[in-house]
C-alpha cells in the first residue's frame, strides 16, 4: 500500500521547509527597522532647552539609523498631549516621546491622566540631567547660601523666593528646599523665567530657583550670581559653585531630566536599536559640546535604568506635592 501523499511525516517536512524558507524574510524584516522616518514628540515649545536637546540628539540618531528623526512639538500642561499621542501610537519604534521629570510630576498633579505613566511607555535611555541654580542678583546682601539660610532662620517668612508657575519643577524644588532646610519663606510664582529674572533684578524677590541653562548667560554677564546648584554634584559649567549639600543643606538633591521613551509593547529588539543609537548620539563630541553649553550633564542609560528612575521620581515628587498641599486638578 502506497504512503498517503500528506502523511504526518510529510506534513512535518513541508512545515520545516516552509519555516526555513520564511526565516530569511523574517530576518530581513527585522533588520529593516527603521524603514521610515521616526517622529519624536516633544512636549515643549520650540526654542527651549528641551527642544534644543531633542533636535541635537535626533539629528545624530538619524545618522546612526539611516532615517530622519523628525521633531514634532506638542506643548501642553503636564506634557499630557504629547504623552497621549505616543501612548496611543503603534508600538513599532517609529513614534517616540521626549520624556522628562514633568511626566513624573504630572502623576501627582492630575487626578486622572489619559494613560498610565508607568505602564503605557517603555524606556529607551536617559539623555541627561539639568541642574537648578539658586540665584541672587549681583550686589545682593547674600554673598553665599549660608547667608540666605541664616537670614531665613532668623526672620521667619521674610525671605522672598521666586520660581515659575506652581507645580513646575522649579516651584516644587523650592518647596522641597524649604522642607529639607527646615525653613519658612514666602514663595512667589511667576508666569515664566523672564519674569523671574526681572523680579530678581528689580528686588521683588531675594532668591530665585531656576534651571541652570537659561541663567548661564546672565551669570556670565554678571547680572546674577549662582549661590549653589541643586544636585549632588557640581555642574561642569559652574565648577566654582558649590552644591546645596556642600553649602549646608544635607539631603537636598534635585535635577530635571530628559529621556526617550516609546509606546508600551514596542519589541525589545527595536528598543535595543534605539538605545544604541541614543548612546552613540550622546557620545558624539559635537552633541556633548552643544548640550554642555545648556548646562546639561549628559548621561545615557539602559531602558531598565530609565524605568526605575521614572518610578522613583513619581514617588518622590508625589510626596513633595502632598507636603506642599497642592490639590490635584
Amino acid at each position: 500500500m502506497k504512503t498517503p501523499p500528506f502523511s504526518p511525516q510529510r506534513r512535518r517536512a513541508v512545515a520545516l521547509l516552509g519555516a526555513a524558507a520564511a526565516l530569511p524574510r523574517f530576518v530581513r524584516a527585522q533588520a529593516r527597522f527603521p524603514d521610515k522616518p521616526i517622529t519624536l514628540i516633544v512636549p515643549f515649545a520650540p526654542g527651549g532647552i528641551a527642544d534644543i536637546t531633542a533636535r541635537a540628539v535626533a539629528e545624530s540618531m538619524a545618522l546612526q539609523l539611516g532615517q530622519p528623526v523628525v521633531v514634532d512639538n506638542r506643548p501642553s500642561a503636564g506634557s499630557i498631549v504629547a504623552s497621549q499621542v505616543v501612548a496611543s501610537a503603534r508600538p513599532d519604534g517609529h513614534t517616540l516621546l521626549l520624556m522628562s521629570n514633568g511626566n513624573a510630576v504630572s502623576v501627582g498633579l492630575f487626578r486622572k491622566l489619559p494613560y498610565d505613566t508607568k505602564k503605557s511607555f517603555v524606556g529607551i535611555s536617559t539623555l541627561g540631567y539639568f541642574d537648578l541654580g539658586l540665584f541672587v542678583a549681583t550686589g545682593s546682601r547674600f554673598a553665599s547660601l549660608q547667608d540666605v539660610l541664616a537670614f531665613a532662620r532668623a526672620h521667619k517668612g521674610r525671605l522672598n523666593v521666586g520660581t515659575i508657575t506652581a507645580g513646575s519643577t522649579q516651584h516644587l524644588a523650592a518647596k522641597m528646599f524649604e522642607t529639607v532646610a527646615g525653613l519658612e519663606f514666602t514663595l512667589v510664582p511667576y508666569k515664566g523665567s523672564p519674569a523671574v529674572l526681572a523680579a530678581l533684578r528689580g528686588g521683588e524677590i531675594d532668591l530665585a530657583f531656576e534651571i541652570l541653562g537659561p541663567m548661564l548667560p546672565q551669570v556670565q554677564a554678571g547680572v546674577v550670581k549662582a549661590l549653589a546648584v541643586s544636585s549632588d554634584r557640581r555642574n561642569p559649567a559652574l565648577l566654582a559653585v558649590p552644591t546645596a549639600i556642600e553649602a549646608g543643606v544635607a539631603g537636598y538633591n534635585v535635577a530635571s531630566w530628559n529621556a526617550l521613551a516609546a509606546p508600551a509593547g514596542t519589541p525589545a529588539a527595536v528598543v535595543d536599536v534605539l538605545n544604541r543609537a541614543a548612546r552613540e548620539a550622546l557620545a558624539s563630541p559635537a552633541v556633548r559640546d552643544k548640550l554642555a553649553k545648556l548646562g546639561m550633564r549628559v548621561a545615557a542609560s539602559s531602558p531598565a535604568e530609565l524605568e526605575r528612575l521614572l518610578a522613583s521620581e513619581i514617588d518622590r515628587w508625589g510626596a513633595v506635592i502632598r507636603a506642599a498641599k497642592i490639590e490635584p486638578e
